[in-house]
């Protein structure tokens, strides 16, 4: 199995489902515009009269529901496919963006986004992507939970990444909208357009073949994988007969964030809260038939179980891998029960928190492939061995670039290792919010807010290791070093957080 980041090309193509799926579900979200452009004395008014959105000094911002957007900004850190003298096509051992300082905002206190969906929330949704966006364009932020007031010398972006699948699939129309009422000239790079395009470059244009498509359970009912896909396929001639199957991956992104009604690492058997997939019961079912092929790991108590007996009858999920086990064999189950399936040759990753599990998903893929019942093998037939893996986060780069390239917008003179991460926290000074025992939202509190009531649900804070579990502090480390190393230079070297205590600095 190969991980595909050979898909250089930008598209143009708009995503098709954007005004029949998210905007027909929501309205327009004129409060939280209305704060931000009018009313002086908000929290979340800018002054966009102030605004030099075409000073190439100006940081990039980047957002995500949580950290799993950190794997696009990983790419951007270490994307070296041009000459930094010249700008002509060509590595030269320097990172193209290596005179540019990045802003990651991680959305924690509201995730996971894929949720609002099914919670029938989608208006709320939009209004926290707008809020990401008044984050990235604003001068605010917090130092701390304890702190009372906020700081107001972060900088401004001069263009912004929709590092999440499902905030582009929502969101990005709506900030774009915004952004031109605001009378700045900024540029929006979401994902959904670059994965649909890097999927499409693995196959040939006669061949046949299945892609999947593994993404949030909100990204998925947007449909826009496979709309803007399907439309791509037809636009650039392709004539296979390649057929789309979706599966929602509900829990995953929460298990990599630690979300506690999905993954408890202090729990030794199975937890009251917890909402995850279960047995035989509710829309995402363990199947007793398929334990063999889920073929869970039980150890570290990373299934959670109420018999020390070979049956369980209260069975949880407590970790990303497993989590990632049962939905790619929900899926190879969806294809396999399809009649006439094409062999699965693709799989896009419709989520930015999926990379942190690439060798997971590689050797689940493998094990499904050589999996036999009585001698036959149930699933080769339907799925290739070389399973090509899709992260969109190079075609996001590419356009990044052409638009720096083409706007003279690149920074003469900064410093990637400048950068700035900040995560968002239930604000306790908000009296309206509910925490559980975790200091977090509590799952009723969250999806049952209502848009339009513009309030500072949240603060806004650096990372750091009062806010990050130490287990996606080590994810990080391992999986994307090099964004790690970033973190640590923003708490060792920046100004901003002198006054943080150590005990909270993410140090080397």
């Amino acid at each position: 199995m190969k991980f595909n980041r050979n898909f250089l090309c930008c598209i143009s193509a708009v995503l098709v489902f954007s005004t029949t799926e998210s905007r027909a579900q929501n309205t327009k979200p004129e409060a939280i515009e209305n704060a931000i452009l009018k009313d002086k004395k908000n929290f979340y008014y800018i002054d966009f009269k102030k605004y030099n959105a075409a000073d190439p000094s100006l940081p990039i911002g980047v957002f995500d529901s949580g950290t799993g957007g950190l794997t696009i900004l990983n790419t951007l850190v270490q994307f070296d496919q041009h000459n930094n003298a010249t700008k002509f096509a060509g590595k030269d051992n320097i990172p193209d963006f290596a005179k540019e300082k990045f802003i990651y905002l991680a959305d924690q206190a509201n995730m996971p986004y894929g949720n609002y969906y099914s919670e029938k929330k989608n208006d709320l949704l939009v209004e926290h992507i707008i809020k990401d966006a008044q984050f990235l364009l604003s001068d605010k932020y917090y130092l701390n939970n304890t702190t009372k007031n906020y700081s107001s010398d972060k900088q401004k972006v001069k263009a912004i990444v929709i590092a999440c699948n499902t905030a582009t699939a929502y969101g990005k129309e709506y900030i774009e909208d915004f952004i031109k009422t605001t009378g700045i000239n900024l540029k929006v790079i979401g994902v959904i357009d670059a994965g649909a395009q890097g999927t499409l470059d693995v196959f040939k244009k006669d061949e046949n073949g299945s892609i999947g498509v593994f993404a949030t359970v909100g990204t998925i009912a947007s449909k826009g994988y496979e709309t803007t896909i399907l439309a791509l396929k037809d636009k650039l001639g392709y004539k296979g007969n390649l057929q789309v199957y979706n599966q929602g991956g509900y829990g995953l992104a929460e298990a990599v964030d630690e979300e506690p009604d999905f993954i408890n690492r202090k729990a030794i058997a199975p937890t009251a809260n917890y909402r995850g997939p279960k047995l035989d019961s509710g829309a995402y079912k363990i199947e007793r038939t398929l334990l063999d092929v889920y073929n869970f790991d039980f150890s570290n108590h990373k299934m959670l179980c109420d018999s020390k007996s070979d049956e369980c009858g209260n069975m949880q999920l407590n970790a990303a891998d497993n989590y990632a086990r049962y939905h790619l064999v929900s899926l190879m189950e969806k294809i396999r029960n399809t009649k006439g399936a094409q062999p699965l040759k693709a799989l896009v990753l419709g989520c930015t928190h999926y990379p942190f599990l690439i060798s997971d998903i590689r050797k689940i893929l493998s094990d499904l492939y050589n999996f036999q019942k009585n001698g036959n093998f149930i699933y080769r037939t339907f799925m290739n061995k070389d399973i090509q893996i899709i992260d969109p986060a190079i075609n996001v780069a590419t356009e990044l670039y052409t638009y720096l390239n083409k706007q003279h917008l690149f920074n003469p003179a900064g410093n990637m290792n400048a950068s700035e991460f900040f995560i968002s926290i239930p604000n306790a000074d908000n009296k309206t919010v509910i925490t559980d025992k975790e200091g977090r939202f509590t799952y009723n509190y969250k999806y049952g807010r209502n848009a339009g009531e513009i309030q500072e649900y949240v603060k806004v804070v650096p990372f750091s290791r009062n806010n990050i579990p130490a287990e996606t502090l080590d994810r990080i480390k391992t999986v994307i070093p090099s964004t790690y190393e970033l973190i640590q230079k923003f708490h060792t070297d920046n100004s901003k957080l002198i006054t943080l205590p150590e005990a909270e600095k993410i140090k080397p």
